[in-house]
């Protein structure tokens, strides 16, 4: 804990002369923003956003009434405008310098048209230096570094040239950003130069949207937030999902109770579910694990404000439909704002975005029930199983510290007997496991319920009957009179028929 509050405490006491970079999120992760008057290097592959996140920083400056150059070497000015206009960027007060091949500032003289196999890099290099002198900016963007790079022809005069820019920059007092391709080898030449690094990432699954990361990897003096955070390229420029830190996002709360709606539920969980907590509901496919959840999630809402389902694995029309079957009124609640019901696809979201979608609602719409249904359309959204378990373990620990009543189901394989194993193991995440199965009696297929865990008080140990009809969820007695129930073939000794009456 000391070391967490001492991270904050370095964050909290950064220069407050940190220059914004125009995106609210990255200057969270940059624990405030840029340090001023440095050489930055932004870097990452084709088509990762490097150029969008440059112009949003030339566009803040302009918003500081601030002077920017932006120098374009490779893309001429026109490709350039066309991807603020993409944005809905104004680029009319920014000072463009077109120095990219075929450019006419560079073409006026034959003899220095710039192309890398005929001209010198000294031409390339003044043209840059007096370009500043002519405007005196704040800020410069140089995009990208690549053409010099090319002209330079060796590690050696490329390095040279970059120290001789920064010398030139840094008595200029002024925030230059460099922007870069990501090479396959990391480029010593540049790291040794600038202050600091942002890395994007670009990365194409087999199946879904592409997907893109970045991380600052190098902020010489400056308290940054490590690891890699998901972003996404919307109109408008980069929406930055920094990375969950439990430890950052603490919460005071009353510890209570909250009910599940009908008191035989309770009873198998001592009382009800505690706030604060989370729990996994376990069961083959239709055994009522969703039905369960929307129940839970109406009755919080009459107890507690608003609840929020994130459903994965069915239409949000369909859900609809099944909860008003079941009687349970998701229809009106919804209309009424007080349940959030979020329909979500797993292969356009990655897990960071997903987490930062329950943080708002959290933190910006006080919903204090959040259902995850389920965790199998959830696994899709993660590399591996390892990354799962680390990525629920945060943001269960989050919800948790914020005094939020979490569900989650998990489809397990199989439906009937002993051979009904789950996907992934994730139970001992939860503070609460509740276990649904089929089981046969009379030539009739019912539904059995029991709670196997609950770290926070104690709990019914016995297996009750789950029965669902048009009259809503209904739970009977103990099934004392059964053995092997869990099996899903049980053996019944008893003398009267402890069974619900199912309707046909």
């Amino acid at each position: 804990m000391d070391a967490i509050e001492s991270f904050e405490t370095r964050i909290a006491a950064q220069s407050p002369d940190l220059i914004s970079t125009g995106n609210p999120e990255l200057d969270y992760i940059l624990g405030g923003g840029l340090s001023p008057n440095c050489f930055i290097l932004v870097e990452g592959d084709p088509g990762v956003g490097k150029t969008t996140m440059a112009l949003q920083f030339a566009l803040e400056g302009l918003r500081k009434d601030e002077p920017v150059l932006y120098l374009t070497l490779s893309e001429g000015e026109e490709e350039l405008r066309s991807v603020a206009r993409s944005h809905g960027f104004d680029l009319d007060n920014l000072t463009i310098i077109d120095l990219s091949p075929g450019s006419e500032l560079l073409g006026v003289d034959e003899s220095t048209m710039f192309h890398p196999s005929e001209v010198e890099l000294s031409e390339l290099t003044q043209a840059i230096t007096s370009a500043f002198e002519q405007h005196k900016p704040k800020r410069v963007v140089i995009d990208t570094l690549r053409e010099l790079r090319h002209l330079s022809q060796s590690d050696l005069r490329y390095r040279r040239q970059l120290i001789a820019l920064k010398s030139f920059f840094r008595s200029k007092q002024c925030t230059v950003l460099l922007i870069d391709d990501r090479l396959e080898k990391v480029d010593l030449q540049l790291q040794g130069v600038v202050r600091g690094t942002i890395e994007l990432q670009r990365h194409t699954p087999d199946y879904g949207r592409v997907r893109r990361r970045l991380q600052v990897s190098k902020m010489r003096g400056h308290q940054v937030r490590t690891g890699f955070h998901d972003f996404t390229i919307i109109r408008g420029g980069l929406k930055i999902y920094p990375r969950l830190v439990v430890a950052e996002h603490r919460g005071g709360f009353r510890h209570e109770a909250v009910s599940g709606g009908f008191p035989e539920l309770d009873e198998l969980l001592g009382g009800g579910l505690q706030r604060g907590t989370s729990t996994l509901i376990l069961g083959a496919a239709g055994t009522g694990k969703s039905s369960l959840t929307a129940g839970y999630a109406v009755a919080s809402a009459d107890q507690r404000g608003r609840s929020a389902i994130y459903v994965f694995d069915e239409t949000a029309q369909n859900y609809l439909e099944r909860c008003e079957g079941l009687n349970i009124p998701m229809r009106r609640y919804r209309d009424e704002g007080r349940v959030q019901l979020r329909q979500v696809d797993s292969a356009e979201l990655s897990a960071s975005e997903f987490a930062w979608h329950i943080r708002r609602a959290v933190e910006q719409d006080d919903v204090a029930f959040v259902a995850i249904d389920s965790l199998n359309g959830y696994m899709h959204a993660m590399p591996d199983a390892h990354y799962l378990r680390g990525q629920l373990h945060e943001l269960l620990s989050y919800l948790n510290s914020k005094g939020v009543t979490t569900m989650i189901t998990l489809s397990q394989h199989g439906m009937v007997g002993v051979n009904v194993e789950s996907p992934v193991e994730t139970s001992y995440l939860a503070d609460a496991n509740i276990l649904l199965r089929y089981f046969e009696h009379q030539g009739r297929v019912r539904k059995a319920i029991s709670v196997i865990k609950k770290r926070t008080g104690g709990h019914e140990t016995a297996i009750r009957e789950l029965a669902f009809s048009g009259d809503g969820i209904r739970i009977g007695p103990p099934l004392d009179q059964f053995r092997g129930v869990l099996t899903g073939t049980p053996e019944y000794f008893g003398d009267d028929q402890p069974l619900l009456n199912l309707k046909p």
